[in-house]
């Protein structure tokens, strides 16, 4: 087919062009921005075919030759390939499909980005794929069916164009024809392309995918699908999701297979160069050169195996390059399981993600989960035709989801978005970004049904998993059939490799690039089951993980028949994560303990058992409980493997076992003990851990002794000598681990037996002797077997080293009766050295009666040679001294020893052990300190101080000794004991006696404290209290040293005693001179520490130095008074404290301090109930000059307020000022502040209103009631404003908000007010009200009075406050005045926030003015029909006219309002006072009437002046007499108040105000008035609505009018001479009045009657008026003067409105004024410009084309 004379037809012939709807290239490129991926355009041409249901699809490159590079000569087929793919460009692309051709719907689309295809069941959703076309393609070509469409630019807007195609052109395919913009694109990487294809058939509902290059078919694709085969749903699955939008209802499988026919091209690798690699696109990964590629080049030692790979890849690329065209072919084979899920959302969930899809979501979809079993992957991996070709054309490489990257997510195509595990998902209704390349997971509806749908793929994917398991398991069941239909280790492993694929495929890891995707499915793939199980496989075949284990070697030796995770899975991810979450655990004890009760143990199996169970116990891992369970159900055969001799041990009954250590191996043990070579390999602790100790010695040897008679004669310990000895030597070497029960129970067991070999035989223990005992031959010496024992042991048994102590007096110590010749006495000496030796084998008996002997002289001899001669008298050891030289002095008892005595020698410490004494006792040298002699006393003395530490004499307390013998300074004979001195010499003020000084530093040797008791220190102070400040002082130092002591009971007590000398000075009769003073006693805790030039007077101060008043302090002494003190004193003797102050305003002070602290003076209820009475409250009292004649009365001559004291209930609080000025006379108030006056309040002061009684005398209530209506409403509303604001400034001041004012309030008019005032039923006073309130039945009512005209507000202010605030005040009063009074613009001016109620008034001006513009037009109308007869009148009219005064006619006013006219309660009186009113705000208008009339202002101010007039409600000036507003609303009285001088000074005051719009200084008007309503001519709302333009040539700023109808740049343009020449005049006319420059601004509004108007001190004027009035004649001089002298009159209008806001005679008067002032220079500048030459702008630098802007800058 001609496409491009089909594009010719289309563009001539066909329909007219019709605009793309969103027809900028801008746009699109923002689109392509987001369809940047790689194959973006081929993408979605292909969803387009699939959206279409077509089965093919043709891609077609067409090429351009190169013009550079010529065909090869002699090319054959592959050659031409091989040089189209190397230098070739692209000239076209086609795609085509055999789907339904466009419909009308469909071609629109194609006009309309971002609309979308609404159809549910379509992958397309945001209308802006197809434009990634424009990509490569500048101007796309459609054809389809019997139509045509082509698309073309003009400048940046986007047409297209259709065609009605002819029979002979139409055709049932659809093609896209994309022309490529530039012929520099290279051809495409075909295995790119190839992949690419490949991966897009898996889920799209194609069956053929053709790809080629010009004529080449570079690739072929086909698909084929088998039946599909239903999955049954377990009952245990969950298949609704958890946010229960999708239920799934219906899972099948089928397989899928992919037959790919392709060309070597594909595989071909051309070597390109670097400018063709830039240009060309689709390359694949491997082409893209990475830093690994460019440092390995850099290095030299390559592997072997990279050189290897390199070789290989030469030799593929050899074979391929031989013919490029050589067909190969290649198939895949995948398993498909696809679920039909129904969902399920509300209606508002629907509409919102229609909303964001532009397509409702679908009530039925579908959902695949492509996987390959481990039989599909070995078939694809042997279906290629060629080895070499399937390396280096893997046309599937990306197809199967067990290769990098992994699973995909398929929306229709394959997306970047993985899913973390080795499965791809089809999840079409899953919505993509706009981009298609990932999932949305941010928009909030969408992401709820996007994860909703992946939740839906995780149950899939457990169904997919359980399903590949249930196959593995029947697989495993048929290889094992006939074998008794158990599985077999061999199946197992023949197997494992198959479980292992389906694990790694399942097994979930991190996805890329949302991480979330792989979390949320894997989420719902572990919790889709009710019950946490899984299928795994493990070494029992396929089960549940409730019944498959963590494999254990260690068990695994003996319980090797429970199902365990193979080797080969444990550390796979799936198991990993079994084991995470739970879901796998390790062997338990119960599963151990029920295999073990199926069969016996073997040896080797029981050894594995202890040794696995003890290590377990060990740890922690089996409970006392579990421990017996196990052992309980453990039995083992003892007979050797394969036998069934041997007997059979329960581990159940044992309760011992063998430690080799204790008893060895080989020796008899009990039946309840397990022999060691089961136990050989745990250690002790294992062993204990099971519940087994090691067999002791004692029950062992009891175990020996009660069964010899059941045993062989050799082993009987009794009879058989060697066996004996070896039971001996087994428990002499465990002796010193035995304790001491076990040792006497052995020594009990063994004495009374015949057990102890010896040389006559086996004896008792207690008959036998150590071999060291030579006395005599005829002893029984133990058998030599019998040394290696220790002898501790045998001496426990009884064997004896020594002979009995009788039997050596006897025979060695020959007595004088019994000498014989040649036998010489022993001495006590040689005796001590013959005990010492056998020493340790002395029995206790024998040395006890040593110890009681007296075997031992005292030394007797001559002085320096005592040692040589003992005492007759024989002395027990303990009775005597070591032999040394320091103990002599003493004249101790010291053992006679001739020879050196050595302490540490073994006679020293035999010696030592019979008691000899090495150092008197503490008490034993007492008695020697306190010896009559004073040598002796003086070394017992130094000898107790120098071995006070060696012989531990600080173990005594010597300190309670009652000995004296410690002698005291001063006086050194006399002695005392410890208790009776002490060391501080400080002390002795207390008449204590003090140690020696030599002795203080052995002080505590000796228990000499350094100071007594703080307790009889205080109890000394309390008996001796000091008389004098003198004498205290140092009793006071040397108690503050012991501070840290005193305490308790201790503190209180002298803190209360009056321990404290206090001089009190007497006042003599003036003030200011003291006599002398008397000493008195006071405690502690009522003094002052320093002294107070306030209160020193008043309260005890004394000050005995810095050391000493710490201690005072720390008993209660105060540095000053407390509030409580002060309180008291105050009420106790509030004279004197005045006296003492000598100034009021200090004891106002004092009584500010108290009343901050009204809570703890409240607390001491005594002090408060005293104060609540005490005359010593300050209450002033007012003095009035003397009465006379007013005029005499000078200024000072001011009432003055006289202070004094009086008692709470004698005070008044001053909270009404109008009945204080009524009764002052006799009060006495309280001092305005709110401090005291709460204090005051607080002790009974009575407020001034509620003492006086109000009398509220009301008249008749008026039948005029419409203003009272708005009164209530102006109270409301100014109330809310009040109350918001003056809670600002004070302290819970409102009693009741403005809710309960609008619910309770009521307005009633009567015809009088009256107010009667009663002082406590006396003084009386009556006076008329404006306006009163009062409570009652119908809530709170304000009374107004229609005898006068107005109200005044600050009655109507004080009425309200009465009842709204806590504490009415008259700061309140005049606070709430000008709420009521002014404005809310003025409050808005004022900073207050009433945008809220302007918003209200605005919105009821809109209506009021609606009304009234539709009562004029009913009024113009019915005065056009009158309009004859009036003319018919005229005449008569105008005869009677001269005889009657005109009277101005009165302006509306609303009905029932307090000054209507129509009123007929309205007294006469103010009706005349109206009238005089206007009079006088016409005064003004005479002087210069004619030239107000020039300038169209009269008209305008007496209109002003009527809407003033007819303004409904209350005036702003109603607070004020007729007379006040009478004195400021005429001429006369203004002079008289300021004189010609002061209203200069005001005329300048008004020019100086001026200032810049916007400028940051603050605006001062240098005079305040009440705001009304402005004229319209010089209104300044319209300023909300300008803004900043541009600036005139001399710098004044040019404002516009945000509504302007018409262009602002264009209306510049026009007007720029207009605008500078205005600029230039009102600059001049500033200048007369002398006015800043940057104070004067222009402006333009068309809009309303506006002239000029003054915004805070910024003068605008119209422009428009300008052009009107005097753009036209402004070069003629005289016209110019005219000109200004207009504008000049203006500016004096604006100028007056800095001194007067309102439109009033005083407004007038100031106009006036100005003119007056600067008249003269006014003329002399209208002579000036009329000499002058024309007004023009400033020159320009050049002469600006006519469209250039004007010359003044714009904004």
């Amino acid at each position: 087919m001609d496409y491009n004379k089909l594009r010719a037809a289309a563009l001539s012939h066909g329909e007219d062009e019709e605009a793309v709807t969103v027809d900028t290239r801008a746009l699109i490129d923002k689109v392509l921005a987001r369809y940047s991926g790689e194959w973006t355009t081929l993408r979605e041409l292909i969803q387009n075919a699939a959206d279409a249901q077509a089965t093919t699809v043709k891609i077609k490159w067409e090429t351009l030759p190169s013009t550079s590079v010529p065909l090869p000569p002699n090319a054959d087929r592959s050659d031409l390939l091989k040089h189209t793919i190397q230098h070739h460009t692209l000239r076209r692309l086609v795609v085509s499909n055999n789907g339904q051709p466009f419909a009308k719907t469909d071609w629109a689309r194609l006009k309309r980005i971002a609309e979308g295809n609404p159809d549910e069941t379509k992958i397309g959703a945001f209308g802006v794929g197809f434009y990634s076309v424009f990509a490569d393609c500048e101007e796309p070509f459609i054809s389809s069916g019997g139509e045509a469409m082509a698309f073309y630019w003009k400048g940046n807007a986007l047409f297209t164009r259709k065609l009605q195609l002819g029979e002979e052109q139409r055709s049932n395919e659809t093609a896209f024809v994309l022309d490529y913009r530039n012929t520099t694109t290279t051809v495409p990487n075909a295995l790119s392309v190839s992949q690419f294809l490949a991966t897009s058939l898996t889920f799209v509902a194609l069956q053929h995918i053709e790809f080629w290059i010009d004529d080449y078919q570079i690739l072929s694709l086909h698909k084929k699908t088998s039946p599909s085969v239903d999955v049954a749903l377990s009952r245990d699955v969950e298949t609704t999701t958890k946010e229960r939008l999708m239920k799934i209802q219906k899972v099948d499988q089928a397989s899928a297979q992919i037959d790919a026919s392709y060309m070597a091209a594909i595989g071909w690798k051309p070597r390109v160069t670097a400018s063709r690699a830039n240009e060309s696109y689709g390359s694949s990964n491997t082409e893209i050169p990475s830093l690994r590629s460019f440092f390995s080049r850099l290095t030299t030692n390559t592997s072997s195996a990279k050189a290897k790979k390199a070789a290989e890849e030469k030799a593929v690329q050899e074979a391929i390059s031989e013919d490029i065209t050589a067909l190969s072919n290649s198939s895949i084979f995948l398993r498909v399981t696809t679920a039909t899920i129904k969902t399920s959302v509300t209606a508002s969930f629907a509409a919102e993600l229609e909303r964001a899809t532009k397509k409702p979501p679908p009530k039925l979809t579908k959902l695949a989960i492509l996987t390959s079993s481990y039989d599909e992957v070995k078939a694809s991996e042997t279906s290629s035709s060629s080895g070499n070709m399937s390396k280096a054309a893997d046309v599937f490489a990306s197809v199967l989801p067990t290769k990098k990257p992994g699973g995909r997510i398929f929306i229709g195509f394959p997306t970047t978005q993985t899913t973390g595990a080795g499965m791809h998902i089809s999840a079409p209704s899953v919505i993509p970004t706009v981009e298609r390349e990932a999932i949305d997971l941010n928009a909030r509806w969408v992401r709820n049904w996007n994860i909703e749908m992946l939740r839906a793929a995780g149950i899939m994917t457990r169904l997919a998993y359980t399903n590949e398991m249930s196959e593995l398991q029947q697989k495993l069941q048929r290889s094992v059939e006939g074998a008794n239909a158990k599985i077999t280790p061999e199946a197992i492993a023949k197997h494992l490799p198959e479980a292992l694929h389906v694990l790694n495929s399942f097994a979930f890891g991190d996805s890329t690039p949302s991480g979330q995707v792989s979390q949320i499915i894997e989420e719902a793939f572990w919790t889709s089951y009710k019950r946490p199980l899984i299928e795994i496989y493990s070494t029992r075949g396929v089960r549940m993980t409730t019944q498959v284990r963590i494999d254990s070697e260690e068990l695994s030796k003996f319980v090797p028949g429970i199902p365990v995770i193979p080797v080969g899975l444990k550390e796979t991810e799936f198991v990993k994560k079994l084991i995470y979450y739970d879901l796998l655990s390790h062997i338990t004890v119960d599963d151990v303990s029920k295999e073990l009760s199926e069969y016996p143990m073997s040896k080797d199996q029981l050894i594995a058992f202890i040794q696995w169970a003890s290590k377990k116990a060990v740890m922690g891992e089996l409970s006392p409980t579990e421990n017996a369970r196990l052992l309980d159900s453990a039995i083992a055969t003892l007979g050797d493997a394969g036998t069934d001799q041997g007997g059979i041990i329960t581990l159940g009954s044992i309760k011992s076992y063998v430690s080799p250590n204790k008893i060895p191996a080989g020796l008899p043990i009990p039946p309840t003990t397990i022999p060691f070579e089961f136990t050989k390999h745990a250690n002790a602790h294992e062993l204990k851990a099971l519940g087994w100790e090691p067999l002791e010695i004692v029950p062992w040897l009891r175990f020996l002794l009660e069964t010899r008679s059941s045993r062989p004669e050799a082993q009987d310990i009794t009879k058989t000598s060697s066996f004996a000895t070896q039971v001996l030597t087994v428990i002499s070497k465990n002796w010193e681990n035995l304790s001491q029960s076990s040792k006497d129970t052995v020594t009990q067991l063994l004495k009374t037996n015949t057990v102890m070999p010896t040389k006559l035989g086996m004896r008792k223990p207690t008959d036998s002797f150590f071999p060291s005992v030579k006395l005599f031959d005829d002893l029984p010496i133990i058998s030599p077997q019998c040394m290696s024992m220790k002898d501790k042991f045998l001496s426990a048994l009884g064997v004896r080293k020594t002979v009995a102590l009788d039997i050596i007096f006897q025979r060695l110590l020959n007595t004088s009766s019994e000498k014989s010749a040649g036998q010489a006495k022993w001495s006590h000496v040689e005796l001590i050295k013959y005990l010492a030796s056998v020493r340790a084998d002395i029995p206790s008996d024998d040395l006890r009666k040593l110890k009681e002997s007296r075997i031992c002289p005292a030394e007797a001899g001559p002085a320096g040679q005592e040692s040589s001669q003992g005492s007759a008298q024989l002395y027990k050891v303990s009775e005597l001294f070591e032999p040394k030289g320091d103990l002599r002095p003493l004249g101790v008892k010291v053992l006679q020893w001739p020879e050196y005595y050595r302490r540490a020698s073994a006679e020293g410490k035999f010696l030592a052990a019979l008691g000899l004494r090495a150092y008197p006792s503490a008490p034993e040298l007492v008695e020697l300190m306190s010896s009559p002699e004073p040598e002796l006393r003086a070394y017992s003395m130094k000898y107790f101080i120098l071995n006070h530490a060696s012989n531990n004499y600080s173990s005594f307390d010597i300190g309670q000794c009652e000995k004296s013998f410690l002698p005291l300074e001063g006086n050194p004979k006399q002695l005392v004991t410890p208790k009776n001195c002490f060391t501080n010499t400080n002390a002795s003020i207390l008449g204590l006696n003090i140690l020696k000084r030599d002795l203080h530093e052995h002080a505590l040797k000796f228990g000499v404290k350094r100071d007594p008791h703080i307790a009889d220190c205080i109890s000394w102070l309390l008996r001796n209290i000091p008389q004098t400040p003198q004498s205290a002082t140092p009793v006071f130092e040397y108690f503050a040293t012991r501070i840290t002591e005193i305490g308790g009971s201790q503190d209180s007590q002298l803190s209360n005693a009056p321990i404290v000398p206090v001089v009190r000075q007497r006042l003599a009769s003036s003030l200011s001179e003291k006599t002398g003073g008397t000493v008195t006693h006071v405690s502690p805790r009522n003094c002052y520490l320093g002294s107070s030039t306030t209160y020193g007077d008043i309260f005890d101060f004394v000050d005995f130095g810095q050391q000493a008043n710490s201690f005072l302090f720390r008993l209660g002494a105060k540095l000053e008074p407390t509030k409580v003190e002060v309180a008291r004193m105050a009420a106790s003797e509030p004279a004197r404290l005045l006296s003492v102050l000598q100034s009021s305003e200090k004891y106002l002070n004092l009584l500010r301090s108290l009343s901050e602290h009204v809570a703890v003076l409240r607390k001491d209820k005594d002090l408060w109930k005293k104060m609540k009475t005490a005359p010593f409250l300050l209450a002033f009292k007012e003095i009035s000059p003397a009465k006379g004649d007013a005029a005499d009365i000078d200024e000072d001559d001011t009432p003055v307020r006289h202070y004094q004291l009086a008692s709470p209930e004698q005070i008044v609080i001053l909270d009404d000022y109008i009945s204080y000025r009524l009764f002052k006379d006799g009060l006495l108030c309280a001092p305005e502040e709110d401090g005291l006056e709460d204090l005051y309040a607080a002790l009974g002061s009575q407020n001034l209103g509620n003492l006086v009684t109000d009398e509220l005398k009301i008249g008749l209530r008026s039948s005029h009631q419409e203003g009272a209506v708005w009164l209530r409403k102006h109270v409301v509303e100014r109330s809310k404003i009040f109350i918001h604001e003056y809670s600002k400034h004070a302290r819970d001041p409102i009693k009741h908000d403005a809710k309960w004012l609008e619910k309770n309030l009521a307005v009633q008019v009567v015809g009088t007010l009256g107010l009667r005032r009663t002082l406590r039923g006396r003084n009386q006073h009556t006076e008329k009200k404006s306006a009163a309130a009062a409570i009652t039945n119908q809530g709170l009512v304000l009374y107004v009075a229609s005898d006068r005209p107005k109200p005044d507000m600050y009655q109507v202010g004080y009425a309200i406050c009465q009842h709204i605030l806590h504490r009415p005040s008259q700061q309140a009063y005049t606070f709430f005045e000008p709420f009521l009074k002014l404005d809310l613009l003025d409050l808005r001016s004022r900073g207050y926030n009433v945008d809220r109620i302007l918003r209200v008034k605005a919105a009821e001006a809109r209506m009021a003015e609606e009304e009234r513009r539709k009562a004029l037009e009913a009024e113009q109308a019915r005065m056009r029909e009158q309009a004859q007869f009036q003319q018919q009148e005229h005449a008569q009219t105008a005869q009677a006219e001269p005889a009657t005064p005109r009277e101005r006619s009165r302006a509306p006013v609303m009905p029932g309002s307090f000054d209507s006219p129509e009123s007929p309660a309205a007294p006469a009186h103010a009706i005349q006072q109206q009238q005089q009113q206007d009079a006088g705000a016409n005064w003004g208008r005479n002087l210069f009437s004619n030239l107000t009339k020039r300038l169209g202002l009269d008209e305008l101010v007496d209109n002003d002046d009527e809407r003033q007039k007819s303004r409904g409600g209350l005036d702003e000036n109603d607070g004020r007499s007729s007379t006040e507003q009478n004195t400021q609303n005429t001429k006369g009285t203004l002079m008289q108040e300021g004189g010609a001088s002061n209203v200069k000074d005001n005329l300048h005051r008004a020019i100086d105000s001026t200032r810049a719009y916007g400028s940051s200084s603050l605006f001062s008007p240098p005079k305040t008035q009440d705001v009304k309503e402005q004229a319209t001519y010089c209104d300044s709302t319209s300023k909300k609505d300008l803004y900043r333009a541009a600036d005139a040539s001399n710098g004044m700023p040019v404002f516009m009018m945000k509504n302007l109808q018409v262009d602002v740049e264009q209306f510049l343009a026009q007007n720029h001479k207009n605008i500078n020449a205005f600029a230039v005049l009102i600059r001049q006319v500033g200048e007369v009045y002398g006015i800043k420059s940057k104070a004067l601004h222009m402006f333009y509004d068309d809009s309303n009657n506006t002239i000029a108007f003054n915004s805070v001190g910024s003068i605008f004027c119209n422009l428009r008026y300008f052009n009107q009035l005097h753009a036209s004649t402004m070069d003629d001089g005289e016209k110019r003067a005219e000109a200004a002298t207009w504008w000049w009159v203006v500016v004096a209008h604006e100028l007056a409105h800095n001194i007067e806001q309102l439109h009033n005679a005083q407004h007038s008067f100031y106009t006036e004024s100005f003119i007056q002032q600067y008249f003269p220079k006014m003329m002399a500048k209208a002579r000036e410009l009329q000499a002058s030459a024309p007004a023009r702008a400033l020159p320009a630098a050049a002469a600006p084309p006519s469209r250039q802007p004007p010359p003044y800058s714009e904004y």
